[in-house]
C-alpha cells in the first residue's frame, strides 16, 4: 500500500470505520480523480456510513439526497418559495409597482429554496461530500438527469441562468441493487462493492464500535452472524443489525451467548417474519452452540 492509502486507513479507523485496502483505495482515487464513487452492497454493510466518515475526515459538510420511487428533479434540485412570492405580489397591489419589476424581484436567489443537489453545487468553502443514497430506488429518468449533472456540475434555472460549481463536491452514490443501474451512470463512476464482513473484520467492528462488549461476547456474536448469514434468508442482517444486537446483549448484561436470550432478542437481527419463522428455537440453539464452540 502507498503511504497515502495507509494514512487514509488510519483516518477511517480513527473515525470508527473498520475498512480494508480496497475501500481506502477507492476513496483515495475518487478524490484524486474527481470522480463519483458508486458503492454497492447489501443493506447494512456500511455504504452510507462511508460517506459520513469521509465528510468528518475532510472536515467538510455532508449533503444527503435520499432517493425514493417518484423522486423528481425539482424536489432534488430546487423549488421556488411560492408562499413568499405570493406575499410579495400581494404587497405590491395598490402600490402602482411595475408588474415586470415585481416579477423580476420574486424570481431571484432570495426566493429560491435550494435542495440537496443545488446545495452541493453552490456551497462555498471546502467542497462538501454529496451522498446520493439508494440511487437504485429512483427511476430511469432521474438517473439520466443525474448523469448530466455529474458530468459538468452545473444546472440551468430558466429564471436565473446557469449555475456552476466553483469546486465540485465529492460524490458518493449508494445502491442496494433493487434494480440494475444504467451502463452510462456506471461508466461515469468509480465502483466499489462492499461485502458482508468476514469473521475477523466483524469482530474488529464490534470491538471498535461497542467497546463495552467483552471479547468473548464479540467473538461469539461474530461466529453467530457468520453462520446465520449462511442460511437462506430474505433479509440477511448487516453490520448495523450486528451492532444493535451487541448493544442489546450488553444492556442485558450478557458476556456470552445464551440460547434463550438470543431467541428473545432475535428481532434486533432479523427484520422479516419469514426469517424469524425460519430461525426457530431449535435452529437458534444449534447456532448458539456452534458459536460458543467456534468462539473459544
Amino acid at each position: 500500500m502507498t503511504p497515502e492509502i495507509t494514512a487514509l486507513l488510519a483516518d477511517l479507523d480513527r473515525e470508527g470505520y473498520v475498512a480494508d485496502a480496497a475501500i481506502a483505495t477507492a476513496l483515495f482515487l475518487a478524490r484524486g480523480l474527481d470522480k463519483p464513487l458508486l458503492v454497492e452492497g447489501d443493506a447494512g454493510v456500511g455504504k452510507t456510513e462511508l460517506a459520513k466518515v469521509l465528510a468528518r475526515i475532510l472536515e467538510t459538510d455532508l449533503i444527503r439526497l435520499q432517493c425514493y420511487e417518484g423522486l423528481d428533479v425539482q424536489t432534488a434540485l430546487y423549488e421556488w418559495d411560492y408562499p413568499r412570492q405570493l406575499l410579495r405580489v400581494r404587497m405590491s397591489d395598490g402600490r402602482g409597482e411595475d408588474p415586470r419589476a415585481v416579477e423580476a424581484a420574486i424570481f431571484t436567489r432570495d426566493y429560491l429554496l435550494e435542495r440537496p443537489l443545488l446545495q452541493a453545487i453552490t456551497r462555498q468553502g471546502p467542497p462538501p461530500v454529496l451522498l446520493i443514497d439508494e440511487i437504485d430506488r429512483a427511476d430511469d429518468g432521474f438517473e439520466a438527469f443525474l448523469l448530466e449533472l455529474l458530468s459538468d456540475f452545473q444546472v440551468t434555472i430558466p429564471e436565473l441562468g446557469t449555475i456552476r460549481a466553483e469546486r465540485p463536491p465529492h460524490v458518493i452514490l449508494t445502491s442496494n441493487r433493487t434494480r440494475e443501474l444504467g451502463d452510462a451512470l456506471r461508466r461515469r463512476c468509480l465502483y466499489l462493492y462492499i461485502e458482508h464482513p468476514d469473521l475477523e473484520k466483524e469482530v474488529r467492528i464490534i470491538r471498535r464500535r461497542v467497546p463495552e462488549a467483552e471479547e468473548r461476547l464479540a467473538r461469539e456474536v461474530g461466529h453467530f452472524l457468520s453462520a446465520l448469514r449462511g442460511r437462506d434468508l430474505v433479509k440477511p442482517p448487516g453490520v448495523a443489525e450486528t451492532l444493535d444486537w451487541t448493544r442489546a446483549l450488553v444492556s442485558l448484561r450478557q458476556d456470552g451467548l445464551d440460547a434463550e436470550v438470543v431467541r428473545q432478542t432475535l428481532g434486533c437481527l432479523l427484520k422479516a417474519r419469514a426469517d424469524l419463522e425460519a430461525v426457530d428455537g431449535e435452529a437458534v440453539a444449534a447456532l448458539v452452540e456452534q458459536a460458543r464452540g467456534d468462539g473459544r
